[in-house]
C-alpha cells in the first residue's frame, strides 16, 4: 500500500503522512512559488525609470530628478518599505542578502527558473549603489526627506517632497555606510562572475576602493544619520565587508584584516540592517572549517548564534511566541525572524559540508538536520502554518495582508488613476480608508504578528503592516534553501500557478 500514501502526498500538496500512525499533517509549502513572489516584489519596490519589461504594472517612474541639486545621477535603485525615501544602508545590506542567496543556493534557486530574475533585482541595486559613490571618498546615503515623506501618503510617480541628498565624506564619515556598501558590491562580484566579467570585475574595483574609504576614515554614520542610526557601531560592518572581499579576491589582506580584529567578534543573537556580527561570523566560520584555525572566535561565536535561537538550548536568548515563531521585537519583528533563519540554513550547510555533526549548546546539542528544521520552521510559520493559518507574504495562500502599510499599493496606480493624487488627499481618501489595498504587492513579507501570535489587518499598523526590501531578501535565501526538499511536486498553497501584478 506503499504506492497509495505516495500518490496521497502528491495530490494532497502540502499535506504529508506519517507512515506509523498514517495521520496526516501540514509540513511544507511551495516554496518555488514562495520564492518568485519574494524576489517580484522588488519589482514594485523600483525606483527610476521602469524598463518595458517591468512585470509589477500598477508602478510607473518615478524620482527621474534625484541627485540634481548636486548635479549628480542618483536615480534609480529601490524605494525602502512604505515610504517612499531611498536608504544606502539599509538598501546595501538587502543587495548583500540577495547576492548571499545567490552565491549560496544558486542551483535551488536556478532549478526554481530565477536566478535571472534575481540577478536583475541584484544588478537594480548594485547600479544605484556605484552612482552613489561620486568619489573616492564621497558615498551618497539618502536621497529624499524622511520627515516630510512621512507626513505625506502619496505614490511615488506623484511625489513632490523634498529629495533631499546626504552623503558621506572624509570629514563627515559614516564607515559602517561605506562598508556596508562595499559588502554589497564584493558578493554580488561573486554573482556576475561566471555570467559578466567585466561587470564583475567593475563591482569588485569599486567595492575595494569602498573598503579604503569605510576603514581610512573611520567615524560612526551614528554622528550624522537623519535616519537609519547606527547602535551597534562599525566594526562589524568592517568585518562583514573585509569577509566578503576575500570571498570574492581570495586576497590575504582581507583575511589578515578579519584575523587581527578577532577582538570585535562579540557573541549576538541577531542579524540585521544594523548588526553584521552574526552574518561574518557565519562567512568566517567557513573558512574555519575549511582549514583557517586562525578563526576559531568566529566559530565558537557562530555556534553562540545558533544557541541563542534554538528552543531548549540552555542559552537562549531569543524566545518563541506560542506559535513557534522568533520573537525579537514588536516592531517589523519578521526581519529578525527571516534573517536568523537565513543565517540557520547557511550555516547548517556549512557544517554538514564540512562533516561537523551540528553544534553544542550547553548540555543540549542539536544537529545540522534540527538547526535546519527549526529554520524552516520560520519560513513555514511565514507561509502560514501558524495559529491564525495566515500568510504573511501578501499574495501567497488563501489569507493574506490586504491593507499593507505602503504609499504606492494602497493608492489606485496611475493607469486606473492618471490624476495627481496629493499628499492630503492620499491620507484622507487612502490612507484611512477600511477598504482593502486595490494594488496587491505580491510577495511582500509584513512586519507579522505580536509576541502573542496575533495580527490586525490595519494600515495604520506600520509595526505589522508594513514591508521592508531587507525583510523580503532574506526571505529570498530562506525559502530557496527549502526548493531542494522536492517542493516542486506540490501544489502551490494558493492554487494558482498565475501572479496578480496588476489591479
Amino acid at each position: 500500500m506503499v504506492w497509495v500514501w505516495v500518490l496521497a502526498i502528491l495530490l494532497l500538496g502540502t499535506s504529508s503522512i506519517d507512515l506509523v500512525s498514517g495521520e496526516i499533517s501540514q509540513s511544507s509549502y511551495d516554496y518555488t512559488n514562495a520564492l518568485e513572489k519574494a524576489i517580484l516584489f522588488f519589482e514594485g519596490q523600483r525606483s527610476g525609470k521602469l524598463p518595458s519589461k517591468q512585470r509589477v504594472k500598477w508602478r510607473g517612474d518615478s524620482a527621474l530628478k534625484d541627485g540634481q541639486p548636486d548635479n549628480v545621477n542618483l536615480v534609480g535603485g529601490y524605494y525602502d518599505a512604505g515610504d517612499n525615501v531611498k536608504f544606502v544602508w539599509p538598501m546595501s545590506f538587502s543587495i548583500t542578502l540577495l547576492s548571499w542567496a545567490a552565491v549560496e543556493f544558486r542551483d535551488q534557486i536556478s532549478s526554481a527558473g530565477q536566478l535571472g530574475r534575481l540577478r536583475t533585482a541584484i544588478r537594480w541595486g548594485t547600479e544605484f549603489l556605484s552612482k552613489c559613490y561620486t568619489s573616492t571618498t564621497t558615498l551618497y546615503t539618502q536621497i529624499g526627506d524622511g520627515n516630510s515623506d512621512h507626513q505625506c501618503w502619496e505614490r511615488p510617480e506623484d511625489m513632490d517632497t523634498p529629495r533631499t541628498l546626504y552623503k558621506i565624506t572624509r570629514d563627515s564619515p559614516g564607515t559602517e555606510v561605506a562598508a556596508d556598501a562595499a559588502a554589497a558590491l564584493a558578493s554580488a562580484s561573486i554573482v556576475f562572475k561566471g555570467d559578466n566579467t567585466t561587470y564583475s570585475s567593475r563591482l569588485l574595483k569599486r567595492s575595494k576602493l569602498l573598503f579604503e574609504f569605510a576603514n581610512n576614515y573611520r567615524g560612526s554614520y551614528q554622528a550624522s544619520c537623519p535616519f537609519y542610526c547606527s547602535y551597534s557601531g562599525y566594526q562589524d560592518e568592517l568585518l562583514w565587508a573585509s569577509a566578503w572581499l576575500f570571498r570574492a579576491t581570495k586576497q590575504s589582506k582581507y583575511m589578515q584584516f578579519v584575523v587581527n580584529n578577532q577582538g570585535w567578534s562579540q557573541a549576538v543573537s541577531e542579524f540585521s540592517w544594523d548588526n553584521k556580527q552574526s552574518g561574518a561570523q557565519a562567512l568566517l566560520a567557513k573558512e574555519y572549517v575549511a582549514g583557517n584555525k586562525n578563526l576559531i572566535k568566529y566559530k565558537t561565536d557562530a555556534d553562540s548564534f545558533v544557541c541563542s535561537l534554538m528552543p531548549r538550548s540552555g542559552s537562549v536568548q531569543i524566545k518563541t511566541t506560542p506559535g513557534g515563531l522568533l520573537f525579537t521585537r514588536n516592531t517589523a519583528n519578521l526581519q529578525y525572524a527571516t534573517t536568523a533563519s537565513l543565517i540557520l540554513f547557511v550555516y547548517s550547510k556549512t557544517l554538514k559540508s564540512a562533516g561537523f555533526n551540528g553544534v553544542q549548546c550547553s548540555s543540549a546539542k542539536f544537529s545540522t538536520t534540527q538547526i535546519r528544521s527549526f529554520a524552516k520552521s520560520q519560513v513555514d510559520y511565514i507561509l502560514g502554518n501558524n495559529p491564525l493559518k495566515f500568510s504573511y507574504m501578501t499574495g501567497y495562500g488563501a489569507a493574506y495582508p490586504k491593507h499593507v502599510h505602503h504609499r504606492g499599493a494602497s493608492i489606485p496606480s496611475i493607469r486606473a488613476l492618471p490624476r495627481k493624487v496629493s499628499c492630503k488627499e492620499g491620507f484622507s481618501s487612502w490612507y484611512s480608508t477600511s477598504e482593502p489595498n486595490p494594488n496587491t504587492h505580491v510577495g511582500a513579507v509584513v512586519g507579522g504578528p505580536d509576541s502573542n501570535d496575533q495580527f490586525s489587518d490595519v494600515r495604520s499598523d506600520s509595526a505589522h503592516l508594513e514591508p521592508t526590501t531587507y525583510i523580503n531578501a532574506a526571505f529570498v535565501g530562506a525559502s530557496a534553501a527549502l526548493i531542494q526538499e522536492g517542493c516542486f511536486l506540490e501544489e502551490s498553497v494558493d492554487n494558482s500557478s498565475s501572479m496578480v501584478l496588476d489591479s
